[in-house]
């Protein structure tokens, strides 16, 4: 979990460098890490780490827009792209419930924060690779007979590599 974060860290600092939100990734990639393990371990995203990430990330967003070209468009942004990422989780749950567990919902809004933050192809981007990552990955299971169609993965991860995918390739 430690390397991973470092890792994260490290990347979104060679990628982003010292702009003013550097700041809201780098609590991006600390609290990620934790759950992303916590995912993987307990298959759950436990709201004490999810929840209290909504106004971090608004508020740190927030104070780098004061500093940034554009800023107040890239919130405007940051928000659309909450809301819309938050509101596609949510029907999914409301139409397939056993696709998607809650904790999957609550930090889909966060990370659309910082993807919409970043811009529409980034957004985009990061929203497809999460898919693209997580299928992958039940394709590879699948393949070398460690699941079954049915089996359930904890999809925070994949959630979460997408978004830091998206960061580097449109940071």
């Amino acid at each position: 979990m430690l390397l991973t974060g470092v890792v994260a860290l490290a990347l979104l600092v060679w990628r982003i460098g010292l702009r003013p939100d550097l700041a809201a990734f780098a609590y991006l990639a600390c609290v990620g890490a934790v759950l992303g393990a916590v995912d993987i371990a307990l298959r759950r995203l436990p709201d004490p780490l999810t929840l209290p990430s909504y106004p971090i990330g608004a508020a740190l967003l927030g104070a780098a827009a004061a500093f940034t070209d554009d800023g107040g468009d890239r919130f405007v942004d940051a928000l659309i792209g909450f809301g819309v990422l938050w509101g596609l989780f949510v029907l999914q749950w409301v139409v397939l419930p056993r696709a998607l567990g809650l904790g999957d919902v609550k930090l889909s809004g966060v990370l659309g924060l910082y993807l919409g933050w970043l811009g529409y192809d980034a957004w985009t981007f990061g929203v497809l690779a999460m898919f693209v990552f997580g299928g992958l990955y039940s394709v590879a299971l699948i393949v070398l007979r460690r699941a079954s169609r049915g089996a359930t993965i904890p999809f925070g991860p994949f959630m979460l590599l997408g978004t830091l995918a998206a960061v580097l390739v449109h940071a």
